[in-house]
């Protein structure tokens, strides 16, 4: 399985705050927003990684992640030159792909909770358990109507119906930015039409899937949050989420060197060479507690 983050977008809802910076390098509490996204892929156990951006902000990624090594994965870059869909991530991906699996995560959508039925998800999509090529996942909302909605069969987990947006939606179970496909998801990429919005859309790609049944539904259960942070207060009530867990758990939701570590992608000696880079700060200070209490 490989994975792919797409960090790339005008950000127009967070401006002025993306005039200079993308959405995605904006911080969530402690961390850049990067750090949340990477993280999932990581806990995954998902290591080959590539990050798609803009022109202008392919460098600042470089400078804060470089090549992944020191978090024990290998991070490779593409350029998006303007936001033409989120299918265009599997086509400029394409070589990238190859003939593996790969997951799509968006770089603004942020997942805490138990990660089980990501790691299942994983394997079933690497078996092709059941024929299905395609994964999506379900998340209950309240008022799904501001998303991709999906109807399934909650014994078989075989999507019956999803639809953009829907006024009067068939069920309360939204898609959120986080998708499983096998390897002929960027010949059906190129394959798509762009929309009235004049580019393809995500939907397009899934119900291709699904017109052939091969398309599976993953449940996100209770206890698990989905947090999206594409506008100024969805950003403050993640940034506000994470704050809260950290405080009271006294542990960092999303360090990447953290999770390298619990992942057995670096090991205890790497991670104090590290941690010994890092300037004066609380995050380092939390690593060496860690450090501390493997040793």
């Amino acid at each position: 399985m490989k994975g792919i983050i797409l960090a790339g977008g005008a950000g127009s809802r967070l401006y002025p705050m993306t005039r200079v910076m993308t959405k995605q390098l904006q911080s969530v509490y402690d961390k850049p927003m990067i750090y949340y996204p990477l993280s999932i892929l990581m806990l995954g156990g998902i290591r080959d990684i590539l990050l798609i951006t803009t022109p202008d902000d392919k460098p600042l990624f470089e400078k804060l992640l470089g090549d992944g090594s020191q978090f024990g994965v290998r991070l490779s870059y593409k350029i998006q030159e303007k936001p033409n869909g989120l299918p265009e991530a599997f086509v400029l991906g394409e070589d990238f792909i190859g003939d593996d699996s790969v997951c799509l995560i968006l770089g603004d959508n942020l997942f805490y909770g138990d990660l089980d039925f990501f790691r299942k998800a994983i394997v079933s999509q690497t078996a092709k358990e059941n024929g299905m090529s395609g994964r999506v996942f379900a998340y209950y909302v309240a008022d799904p109507r501001a998303y991709g909605v999906v109807e399934f069969n909650k014994e078989t987990k075989k999507v019956k119906s999803i639809e953009e947006k829907p006024a009067n939606p068939k069920s309360n179970y939204a898609i959120p930015g986080l998708y499983l496909f096998d390897s002929t998801v960027s010949q059906r990429a190129k394959a798509l039409k762009p929309s009235p919005r004049g580019e393809t859309e995500i939907v397009d790609l899934i119900l291709s899937y699904h017109n052939e049944g091969k398309l599976g539904v993953e449940m996100m259960y209770r206890g698990l949050a989905w947090l999206d942070t594409g506008t100024p207060r969805q950003l403050l009530d993640a940034a506000s989420f994470i704050g809260a867990i950290e405080e009271r758990q006294g542990m960092k939701v999303a360090c990447l060197e953290e999770v390298a570590y619990r992942m057995k992608f670096i090991n205890i000696a790497e991670l104090e060479k590290i941690t010994a880079q890092l300037p004066k700060c609380s995050y380092r200070s939390y690593l060496e507690k860690i450090i501390l209490e493997e040793k």
